[in-house]
């Protein structure tokens, strides 16, 4: 196995046992598996047929914060993320490390998804693309946020602005990360020519719960870091958006105490790039 330097893959996973047989040999760098109370015998699959991995096993569901105890395990410069249903192209960690290497102010390289056997580009990395914030001296399209199983972070930037937080959990996990990550002065950026290959596991939520995941997900980011009228019109659009979005609303709730005692308002600077984003005035 060739070993890119000072760089390891967190995945984080939960009952997907015959996945993570599949994928995490794939890797190359050192793995660290943090499972997420699985009940399906993962740990001690993966114990016995990846020796080589390190698995930390959790008594609960932390949700994404798993990524972040997996980071602090880890222990090295750099940290690619994977789920349990994906894996990096060969080569391209190492490349990640040397395009975060030549640009120190850069927090998070995300690489393009391909999804299937088909190989379809996922459609927030053709997002991503377009960005229309200014790219400056960066590798590729500035971004103001990633995509988990795609992206490499710098860990020392990941770990000052607490990484992934408890409260959002999964999916939507990435928004107030990097959200932080830019009031924090760290660049994101997107590179093509990097590649994560991404086949979807047949055991995920309908779609239907996966949007009101999303929503809740929105919510409790809005509630830490956006000014009260962005975060009222947001409620406003979950309500608007008819069962996924209420549903998202109410999951929210029972967490929006924890929310608020971490809230803390994202710089006008980053406030504009929101816009920008959205497509409104500046």
């Amino acid at each position: 196995m060739t070993e890119p330097p000072d760089i390891a893959v967190v995945v984080m996973s939960r009952d997907r046992r015959e996945e993570l047989l599949a994928t995490l040999p794939r890797h190359e760098a050192p793995v660290v598996l943090v499972d997420n109370a699985s009940a399906d015998g993962s740990v001690d699959a993966v114990r016995a047929a990846c020796p080589d991995v390190t698995v930390v096993p959790l008594e609960d569901n932390v949700g994404a914060y798993a990524r972040t105890i997996g980071v602090a395990r880890a222990g090295t410069e750099f940290v690619a993320f994977a789920d349990d249903d994906s894996w990096w192209a060969p080569g391209d960690l190492a490349r990640a490390v040397a395009l975060l290497r030549a640009h120190p102010r850069l927090a998070v390289v995300n690489a393009r998804i391909l999804v299937g056997p088909e190989e379809r580009l996922d459609p927030a990395c053709a997002e991503m693309a377009r960005s229309p914030l200014p790219r400056g001296d960066l590798p590729g399209p500035a971004l103001l946020g990633f995509v988990a199983c795609g992206a490499v972070v710098r860990t020392a930037a990941f770990g000052a602005v607490g990484g992934f937080d408890p409260v959002v959990r999964f999916p939507g996990e990435e928004e107030r990360l990097a959200l932080d990550l830019a009031a924090a002065g760290w660049a994101m950026a997107y590179v093509d020519a990097l590649t994560v290959h991404h086949h979807p596991s047949p055991r995920r939520h309908s779609p239907t719960r996966r949007q009101a995941a999303v929503w809740r997900s929105r919510l409790l980011t809005a509630s830490m870091r956006l000014p009260l009228p962005d975060l009222a019109r947001l409620v406003a659009g979950a309500v608007r958006s008819g069962r996924p979005g209420v549903a998202g609303l109410l999951r929210a709730l029972p967490d929006l105490l924890a929310a608020l005692r971490r809230r803390r308002v994202i710089p006008s600077r980053v406030r504009a790039d929101l816009r920008l984003l959205a497509g409104r005035a500046v």
